[in-house]
C-alpha cells in the first residue's frame, strides 16, 4: 500500500541547534499514527517540514506521493497555536478557509453547517469567534481543517486545552476520519490519547526517533506488572522467580499492602504466583497487567515526561 507520508533521513538545524536528527518513518494510507514525544522533542519542527512551511537541512519528505507543499488541497492541518479571525462568524471562517483549498462557497457553507450541527454548534454558526468559548473555537478550527474532506489530516497537539468531554469528542472524530479512509497523524505528549486511538506510533526524544511500530510492540519494551495484595514483605517478593523489582503501593482497607511487582524479561506472572502459593505466602488478590504506553515511553526515552 502506498504511503501517505514518508520521511527519509530528515534533519533540521537552527544554527548550532539540531531540532530534528536523521528522522525516518512512513505512515500507510488509512492509518491513525501517533507522533509522540515530550515538549521540545522536535514534533512541531517535523510537522512544519511535512507541510512545506520549513525546508529540511537534510533528507527527503514525500507527502501523498509529492514533495511538501504540492498537495495542500488534499491535506488538513490544525496547528498547535490556534488562529481564527475573531471578528468573523464561525460559518464564515469555515467557508473562507475551505475556499483556500478550492471548495466552492456554497458547498463549504452546506458542509460547514452540517459539521457544526454534528459538533453541537449549530446554534453558534452565526456567532463571532470572539464570543465562543475556547472549546467551541477549537471545534470550529477542527471543522475548518476537515471541511474540504482531506486525504491526510495532521493535528498538532489537538487535545491541548480541551476538557475531558471535548477530548472524547475529538477522539471520536479521529476514529471516524479513519473509518472513511483518511490518514491521520497527530502529535501529542499525552500518551493516553495515542493508546486509545493509534495503530502506529512514532516516539521522538531530543529530535531523534527512538521507536516506530505498533502499540503492542511499543509496550513490549516495558516490563509487565504483577500486582499482589496481602501481608507480604519486600524481601519475600524479591525472592520470587522472575521478579525484577517491587514498589509499595500502600495499605489496603483491611490493613494488607498492595505491591506492584515488575517482571524480568522472559518471565511470566504465573511463575511468580505458583512459587508464592507453594511457599504459603499470604496472597489475597493478584492481577497481571500489561505495561502502558507511557511506561514504554519512559523505558524507550529514559525520561518521565507527561
Amino acid at each position: 500500500m502506498e504511503s501517505a507520508l514518508s520521511l527519509a533521513g530528515v534533519s533540521k538545524r537552527f544554527g548550532d541547534f539540531e531540532a530534528v536528527r536523521d528522522l525516518s518513518f512512513e505512515v500507510k494510507r488509512g492509518t491513525i499514527c501517533g507522533f509522540l514525544g515530550p515538549n521540545g522533542a522536535g514534533k512541531t519542527s517535523s510537522v512544519r517540514m511535512m507541510l512545506g512551511l520549513s525546508e529540511p537541512t537534510a533528507g527527503r519528505i514525500t507527502i501523498l506521493g509529492k514533495a511538501p507543499g504540492q498537495s495542500l488541497e488534499r491535506i488538513g492541518f490544525m496547528p498547535e497555536e490556534r488562529g481564527l479571525y475573531r471578528k468573523m462568524t464561525a460559518i464564515d471562517v469555515i467557508v473562507f478557509l475551505a475556499g483556500l483549498k478550492g471548495v466552492k462557497a456554497s458547498v463549504a457553507r452546506q458542509r460547514g453547517k452540517a459539521m457544526l450541527e454534528a459538533q453541537g454548534l449549530g446554534a453558534f454558526a452565526g456567532k463571532q469567534i470572539r464570543s465562543l468559548s475556547k472549546g467551541m473555537s477549537q471545534k470550529v478550527q477542527l471543522i475548518s481543517c476537515l471541511v474540504h474532506e482531506p486525504e491526510l489530516v495532521i493535528l498538532d497537539e489537538p487535545f491541548s486545552g480541551l476538557d475531558p468531554v471535548n477530548q472524547q469528542g475529538l477522539e471520536q472524530v479521529i476514529r471516524e476520519l479513519a473509518r472513511r479512509g483518511a490518514t491521520v497523524l497527530f502529535s501529542t505528549h499525552v500518551m493516553q490519547h495515542a493508546e486509545r486511538l493509534c495503530e502506529q506510533v512514532v516516539l521522538l526524544a531530543k529530535g531523534q526517533k527512538v521507536f516506530e511500530g505498533t502499540l503492542k510492540e511499543a509496550r513490549a519494551a516495558a516490563p509487565r506488572h504483577l500486582d499482589l495484595e496481602g501481608n507480604l514483605s519486600e524481601a519475600e517478593l524479591l525472592g520470587l522467580p522472575g521478579i525484577a523489582s517491587v514498589a509499595d503501593m500502600g495499605a489496603t482497607e483491611d490493613g494488607a499492602r498492595l505491591w506492584q511487582c515488575h517482571l524480568q524479561a522472559g518471565h511470566t506472572a504465573n511463575e511468580a504466583l505458583k512459587a508464592a502459593f507453594l511457599r504459603g505466602m499470604d496472597v489475597r488478590r493478584f492481577e497481571a497487567k500489561e505495561p502502558s504506553l507511557h511506561e514504554a515511553f519512559i523505558v524507550l526515552t529514559g525520561s518521565n515526561h507527561e
